[in-house]
């Protein structure tokens, strides 16, 4: 299997709420009309602080996770503070530009609160309050439109985030098998269980995985 023509096909999203933010997506990896895997790492934890979402080729993508993680450690090493989110946002975009066929979300919590960036693959960077990322968006920002409000608590935006992915993975073949969240705030990072997902998206009234 050509690593240049897997996928992640994808749907992620990228919540901004009062006392952080939410990274989610779904699983599936396309190759064609193919579904070529169901467990796919979708969302990453750069530092303790920043976290990124993924859609795109398979390889450009987990090339620029690794890349990432490296910069803001090395960073970190020798500023002796943390990278801020609009500072690895930026470095994503300015490198996106070489090349890489990627769509991507970063997202974290810095000294001034919760933020998410959109990066697009001609490395045009812009700061939301919500955004989604990947084959599925289109469904999934109907969503968000619909039902993001200002000062969301973390409750309320991580059901927000399984809402939209939902909608996606209903309507948009490539997008299933499955969700990933994060949330991150001051105490850090924190990923939900699947189970977690799962009770969450029964009490919603969604069937889960699919």
């Amino acid at each position: 299997m050509s690593v240049e023509t897997l996928k992640t096909g994808t749907t992620t999203v990228g919540i901004k709420t009062k006392d952080g933010v939410i990274l989610a997506s779904e699983r599936r990896a396309t190759m064609g009309n193919i579904i070529a895997h169901s467990h796919v790492q979708k969302v990453f934890a750069i530092s303790d602080n920043i976290g990124m979402t993924i859609a795109g080729l398979v390889g450009d993508a987990q090339l620029m996770v690794r890349f990432l993680q490296s910069e803001v450690a090395l960073y970190s090493m020798k500023r002796g503070a943390p990278m801020t989110v609009g500072a690895a946002a930026t470095l994503v975009a300015n490198v996106i530009r070489q090349g890489f066929y990627l769509g991507l979300i970063v997202g974290g919590y810095d000294a001034k609160g919760g933020h998410i960036y959109s990066i697009d693959g001609a490395g045009g960077c812009i700061e939301d309050n919500y955004v989604s990322v990947g084959s599925g968006s289109l469904f999934a920002l109907g969503v968000l439109e619909g039902k993001y409000k200002e000062g969301m608590t973390e409750e309320e935006g991580i059901d927000l985030a399984i809402s939209a992915l939902n909608s996606a993975i209903r309507r948009d073949s490539a997008s299933g098998d499955g969700m990933l969240i994060s949330v991150i705030n001051k105490k850090g990072t924190k990923e939900l269980s699947e189970d977690a997902i799962r009770v969450r998206a029964a009490e919603l009234g969604f069937r889960y995985p699919n």
